[in-house]
């Protein structure tokens, strides 16, 4: 099962630096260790010097990244601000039929109301939510099966 994590990188920054990433590593480290052969696509990890990219590098990066958010098994998606890119992948898995888990206090926000599945208000929360086992459920319940079983 492959969980892609979406995130504010840029956000609302005028600069070309990144916000702080670390909330990739706690969920990546909180889905291994509650959930057996998790497979985690993030963009940071595969880019974490994409702000430096020339423009042809970095416009192949962001628009493959984006359709990669299209080929999961469930997106978290980070937003404690907004975030273009973010609400981008978000209608990528939307439209792929992808189970999305928003955290962010944007509850109200059409962009995110109506693409995610549910929408938890903070990165605690979540974390509890992989701890308990919840988030493993709604993975199990997003695997696809092999073959119909045929009685004989």
């Amino acid at each position: 099962m492959q969980v892609f994590i979406a995130g504010i990188m840029q956000g609302t920054r005028l600069d070309n630096q990144i916000d702080s990433q670390s909330y990739r590593a706690q969920i990546s480290d909180a889905l291994r260790a509650h959930i057996p052969d998790i497979s985690i696509f993030d963009p940071y990890a595969l880019n974490p010097n994409s702000v430096n990219y020339d423009e042809d590098t970095a416009r192949h990066t962001f628009l493959s990244m984006t359709r990669q958010a299209a080929k999961v098994d469930l997106m978290i998606a980070y937003l404690p601000r907004p975030s273009m890119g973010t609400a981008m992948e978000m209608w990528e898995a939307f439209n792929a039929g992808i189970y999305i888990i928003a955290i962010t206090p944007m509850m109200h926000h059409w962009a995110v109301r109506f693409t995610a599945n549910e929408i938890v208000p903070d990165l605690e929360t979540l974390l509890a939510d992989i701890a308990n086992g919840r988030v493993a459920q709604i993975l199990q319940q997003r695997k696809p099966v092999d073959a119909p079983l045929v009685a004989d």
